[in-house]
């Protein structure tokens, strides 16, 4: 059976070469009882493979089963692989054969499988090599030729990093690993998909066909596609169900495409997994250090100008800011007043050694004492305290102005036991 038979069996569609190579591995590795893992982007069909690799294989007269892992509780999917014996947890009245028990001599089909529980990856890593596995609940040894099929959508070395996947599972399962290309590597195929698609839903629906100008052609084939085949299917099922006119220009067409420009762009410098604590603190301490050197410039440059206007002057905008900041302890009224004003004169009665002006009074003295610790941990404090202060205690906002994750604020606040 050559690739042509193959793709009319299955109602494949499509003929760039990354599909046909990823059809060819899977005609090569059927006899064989190897572990395959399927992996591609969410929509490229990948569930077909595993069928594909039964079908031409000498287990295709015996069961084959799909699981969704991700579909499955956590607190169950070990009785649904595995089986579970009577009185095993609360609700097993009965003992039950698993999916691996029910496969035996056929093929399984793991769709997900990077969502399986750790617990239940050591489960099927036995299984891998062994051919055992025991039920939940039960003692005895149950020996099983399963043949393996797994997919998901997920960079697995990046769940392995994560600690969310583990190593030798993925080098087991992925004795033989096929990639299904994204619709965008298979430009030469969407116009064959959309015209397949749109006599499928035609003879459905019972109406005429659409068809698409030639414009509309070149927007189908440029299109990103970010959910590939499935995302194509939804969008011909529409235009076909809502549009009158069975001729789509380009025009119309691009009215039922998502602006997907965004997808696919390098990530946004400074953007973070909020899981990751070690980088919050950095990022926080960071912030610090450039906002205060930035103050601390605003300031020497506004000591100048008393100097040298004799204590009366104008307030630029970056400058009210950083008094802002300083005067957070200020009444609401005074502070509001000395913002509003726009200028900062010094009382000439106050006014006593030019060589060293008090700016204010003896607070803003304090407070500019305070700005030149050199300790981290009490600067980090007072910004966190501030900050709550500021938006009356609700840490959303305020982990929002400081420009780290609640949970992050959540754990500093503990830390530095700021809650009574």
């Amino acid at each position: 059976m050559d690739i042509q038979q193959i793709k009319q069996r299955f109602g494949i569609i499509g003929n760039t070469p990354l599909l046909n190579r990823s059809l060819e591995v899977a005609m090569q590795v059927a006899p064989t009882d190897i572990s395959v893992l399927v992996t591609g982007e969410s929509g490229t069909g990948k569930e077909i493979i595993p069928q594909v690799i039964h079908q031409l294989s000498a287990r295709k007269h015996n069961n084959y089963i799909a699981v969704n892992c991700g579909a499955i509780p956590e607190g169950t999917i070990d009785s649904e692989l595995f089986g579970h014996e009577k009185g095993a947890f609360t609700g097993a009245s009965g003992s039950r054969k698993g999916y691996f028990e029910e496969a035996d001599g056929g093929t399984i089909f793991l769709d997900e499988v990077a969502e399986l529980p750790m617990q239940t990856q050591v489960r099927l890593l036995r299984v891998l090599e062994t051919g055992e596995f025991i039920r939940v609940g039960s003692s005895k040894v149950i020996k099983t030729n399963v043949r393996v099929v797994a997919a998901t959508n997920e960079n697995m070395h990046r769940a392995i990093q994560k600690g969310k996947f583990r190593e030798d599972l993925m080098y087991r399962l992925s004795t033989v690993p096929i990639t299904l290309p994204p619709l965008r590597d298979r430009k030469e195929d969407v116009h064959l998909l959309f015209r397949k698609f749109a006599l499928d839903f035609a003879e459905k629906y019972r109406m005429p066909a659409i068809r698409l100008t030639d414009d509309a052609v070149t927007v189908v084939e440029n299109y990103g596609w970010p959910g590939n085949i499935r995302q194509l299917k939804n969008i011909v099922e529409q235009i076909s169900v809502i549009e009158n006119e069975r001729m789509i220009s380009g025009e119309r067409l691009a009215i039922y495409l998502p602006d997907n420009s965004q997808i696919g762009l390098p990530a946004i410098a400074g953007a973070r997994n909020e899981t990751d604590d070690n980088f919050s603190d950095r990022e926080l301490m960071y912030k610090f250090l450039f906002d205060m050197k930035r103050d601390l410039n605003e300031l020497k440059k506004l000591v100048i100008e008393l100097v040298n206007n004799d204590g009366d002057v104008r307030l630029t905008g970056s400058q009210r800011d950083v008094l802002n900041r300083v005067y957070t302890d200020l009444s609401h009224d005074d502070s509001r007043k000395l913002l509003e004003a726009g200028s900062f004169s010094r009382p000439q009665e106050e006014y006593t050694e030019p060589a060293q002006p008090t700016i204010v009074d003896s607070d803003y003295q304090e407070h500019y004492e305070v700005e030149e610790s050199l300790s981290l941990e009490d600067q980090e404090k007072e910004l966190i305290v501030k900050a709550l202060d500021k938006h009356n205690g609700k840490r959303k906002y305020a982990a929002a102005e400081l420009g780290i994750s609640e949970r992050t604020l959540y754990r500093k606040i503990k830390e530095y036991n700021l809650n009574k």
